[in-house]
C-alpha cells in the first residue's frame, strides 16, 4: 500500500530547501477573472477565514493526530490572518497583495 499521504502544509517544504519561489510563467489557476472582482472583497473574505479558524475548536481526537490539526489551524489562521492584512491592488489583470512584516513598533502602556 505505501505510506499515506500528508499535506504539503503539514510537512512544509517537501524539497528541504529553506527558501522557495512561487513564481512561474503562468500559475495552472488561470480562469478569466470577473470584471467585477474587488481585491479589498477578497481580502475581507480572508480575514472572516482567520476568525473562523481561529473560533473553532478542536475535534474529539487525541495525540500526534490532535497535535497535528493544532499545528495546522494556527498555520491556517497566520496565512488567512496575513492576507486579511494586505493593500490589494488590482492593475492590467496583475493582483498584488502587499503584506507589511515588520514588527509592530511596542505601545505606549
Amino acid at each position: 500500500m505505501g505510506t499515506p499521504r500528508r499535506s504539503p502544509s503539514i510537512l512544509g517544504n517537501p524539497s528541504g530547501s529553506e527558501q522557495t519561489s512561487h513564481r512561474c510563467a503562468r500559475s495552472a489557476y488561470t480562469p478569466a477573472v470577473p470584471e467585477a472582482f474587488d481585491p479589498q472583497e477578497m481580502v475581507r473574505r480572508f480575514a472572516e477565514r482567520a476568525e473562523a479558524v481561529k473560533s473553532r475548536g478542536l475535534p474529539p481526537i487525541e495525540g500526534p493526530e490532535r497535535q497535528r490539526f493544532a499545528r495546522q489551524a494556527a498555520l491556517d489562521f497566520q496565512d488567512f490572518a496575513m492576507i486579511a492584512d494586505a493593500a490589494a491592488t488590482l492593475e492590467d489583470g496583475i493582483l498584488t497583495l502587499r503584506v507589511d512584516l515588520r514588527p509592530r513598533p511596542a505601545q505606549d502602556a
